[in-house]
């Protein structure tokens, strides 16, 4: 790669009612094929009225051309954040990606970074500009994961391109994120809704929705489940593959990599369903359509959980709530928090603890109750105290 030699620059005033100092040296840039090429840069160094003569302008020329002329100077790009994507990100680096991370980053590239960024060189794109961008859509009503993941996609977009040498460092790095707050409570089922929701569901639901609480499973993962990873002897499932639209991938992380025990009432629940099953061999799926297709987790939502919940009198749900459901029942029974992280497969405890773990209002009488009964075995009688005599 060519580097300038030592240069001094040039200086001369620009303006008439407003004078300003300016400065031109000449760089290296990246053209978007990966050529090199030497260009000229002028930059406005401030007014006259403030740069106390040639003296002081040529201290701040020779403050921009110290990186220049010391070498250390990377050159920038010229390619836009835009092509960038299309012609390098997109065809290279999305496919080594899992498909629901593929689709994701897409839909958040198209709908919301190409909206602000897409012609802007990436040389150009500051860590202001970020911030800004992120602030702007939390502000705009947008939910604190959506801001977060927008943050992650342009943090992995600039990140490829510093290790392909099109930027030296990643302004990404050192975005904030304020406190995250929830747009909505994630939702669970007590008890009660749980019996009243299976009562009224219809097969295949009835069985998918007994797994999910009582294993906590993601619907992805029981939607990939094939009879030869479930062991219905030894009350046991494997959780190898998980389902995105009819794609089948790995597990969501390592830890996603598990094995489940099963009650009783799910083993035979699935016995119940592989006698009505046309194919139980190794590699058929245990929830599949006639032609042992993949369901789709939305059709079964609208078409039959929806309808169940409203037989059961209780508000629509969605199939992750199922999960915060296990995670919430767990806990009210005192299980260790490790053994709920191992059930429900995170990498992290404290996405166990903070994300799928909540308080009902049954567990928090219960608790107040039972501190009353230690600190006031008989209820004292307040009223009486606080008369006076007559």
């Amino acid at each position: 790669m060519a580097h300038c030699q030592y240069q001094g620059g040039c200086l001369f005033i620009r303006g008439k009612k407003r004078k300003m100092w300016v400065a031109r040296w000449r760089e290296d840039v990246i053209q978007p094929d990966g050529a090199v090429l030497r260009v000229l840069r002028s930059e406005t160094l401030g007014p006259v009225s403030e740069i106390a003569g040639r003296r002081e302008a040529r201290i701040l020329l020779q403050n921009r051309l110290a990186l220049i002329n010391s070498g250390q100077r990377r050159p920038e790009t010229t390619m836009t954040f835009g092509n960038f994507v299309v012609e390098r990100f997109e065809p290279d680096i999305l496919p080594t990606l899992k498909y629901a991370t593929q689709k994701s980053y897409s839909y958040l590239l198209r709908k919301h970074l190409f909206l602000r960024f897409r012609d802007c060189r990436l040389c150009d794109i500051k860590r202001a500009d970020i911030q800004q961008f992120v602030i702007g859509k939390l502000k705009s009503g947008y939910a604190w994961e959506t801001a977060n993941h927008l943050r992650n996609v342009m943090s992995k977009v600039m990140s490829t391109a510093v290790s392909w040498n099109y930027l030296p460092d990643n302004p990404v790095r050192g975005v904030k994120m304020p406190e995250r707050t929830y747009k909505r409570p994630h939702r669970f089922l007590d008890a009660q809704a749980v019996r009243l929701l299976i009562a009224a569901s219809e097969e295949p639901v009835r069985t998918i929705v007994l797994l999910a609480t009582m294993t906590g499973l993601r619907i992805g993962e029981i939607l990939a489940l094939r009879w030869g990873r479930v062991n219905l002897t030894q009350g046991t499932l494997r959780v190898e593959e998980t389902c995105y639209y009819g794609h089948f991938g790995t597990p969501k992380t390592q830890a996603s990599r598990r094995e489940v025990p099963l009650p009783s009432t799910v083993v035979e629940a699935l016995l119940a369903h592989r006698s009505r099953s046309r194919n139980t061999s190794a590699e058929a799926l245990v929830f599949c359509t006639r032609e042992g297709m993949p369901l789709a987790p939305n059709n079964l939502r609208k078409r039959q959980l929806t309808s169940a919940c409203e037989r059961a009198g209780i508000a629509r749900i969605d199939w992750h709530t199922l999960r915060h459901t296990h995670g919430t029942l767990l806990h009210e029974q005192g299980t260790p928090l490790k053994v709920a992280q191992a059930q429900l497969g995170h990498s992290r405890m404290t996405t166990t603890l903070e994300i799928y773990t909540h308080a009902s209002t049954s567990a928090q009488r219960q608790a107040v109750n039972q501190l009353e009964s230690q600190l006031f075995p008989s209820v004292p009688k307040f009223a009486e105290v606080g008369q006076r005599p007559n």
